[in-house]
């Protein structure tokens, strides 16, 4: 029970952070997640980056899309309930 609290919590502050411009706020990352004709926009902090799971899904995103991706972000190689299960282990 308290894994489902924490990942809705998870998925309540990232949602939050998610805005209508098309700029990054400081000291976030933007990345892509979901199906490819789905994907939706999230932001997480860049302190994610120091992290080993989140380092493994950065070197999958690389495996599968290379650094030369057609839509110019980081698009993440797993669903969403994946990217909420990770973000809410690492918080």
């Amino acid at each position: 029970m308290a894994f489902l609290r924490s990942l809705f919590a998870t998925k309540q502050i990232i949602r939050q952070s998610l805005s209508t411009e098309s700029s990054t706020p400081k000291g976030f990352l933007a990345v892509y997640v979901g199906e490819s004709l789905k994907k939706k926009r999230f932001f997480v902090p860049v302190y994610y980056l120091s992290k080993p799971s989140f380092q493994a899904l950065l070197r999958k995103a690389e495996e599968e899309f290379g650094f030369d991706h057609p839509t110019g972000g980081l698009s993440l190689p797993c669903d969403e309930a994946f990217f909420f299960a990770l973000t809410s282990q690492i918080r």
